[in-house]
């Protein structure tokens, strides 16, 4: 972790901050969607934000992280009731400072929630983003794992202690389906 980096968890007196921290962080980029601040809120105010993380230095807020339970469903799990795997959740949004990235910002806040998720007994974490840059912090892509709309390559998982690879169909909270309007 940066020498003058210092992570805590997010309350609600951050909320201005880090709507302005997600938006700065994902202007532009050629994946994003535009709704990561309004994700991020929803995630917050709903509860399901399991871990929220904020990183900063002197110069203020320059990263945030935020994790919440998914559920994975088997095949022909979900039409005849039975219950999801338990244990997992997802990352994202994962937001860096334009100007604080490639400089372990995200890296200390991947690895802080995931102590985090492990202490609760958590089976893994799902992200679904760059193979590359996710790659670098443990996730692998896990077969037959999917997300409905996402192409299979950008749906990576890391596994906590002795968990069993996921498989089936994964749901995000439905936060993720938030949008600006």
């Amino acid at each position: 972790m940066p020498d003058s980096l210092r992570l805590r968890d997010q309350t609600d007196a951050d909320a201005d901050a880090v709507r302005a921290l997600v938006t700065a962080a994902y202007r532009g980029l050629p994946h994003a969607s535009g709704t990561e601040p309004a994700i991020m809120e929803a995630l917050w105010r709903s509860g399901a934000a399991a871990v929220a993380l904020l990183a900063e230095d002197s110069s203020g807020l320059v990263g945030q992280a935020a994790f919440s339970a998914v559920e994975i469903f088997g095949p022909g799990t979900r039409p005849n009731g039975k219950a999801p795997a338990g244990g997992w959740f997802g990352l994202g949004p994962l937001s860096v400072r334009p100007d604080r990235q490639r400089q372990g910002v995200g890296t200390a806040l991947i690895r802080a929630g995931f102590a985090r998720l492990e202490a609760r007994g958590a089976s893994g974490c799902i992200v679904v983003g760059d193979p590359a840059y996710y790659g670098r912090h443990g996730f692998r892509r896990a077969a037959n794992l999917h997300v409905p709309g996402i192409p299979d390559r950008y749906v990576m998982a890391v596994l906590f202690g002795d968990a069993p690879p996921p498989t089936g169909t994964v749901e995000f909270h439905e936060a993720f389906s938030a949008s600006e309007g």
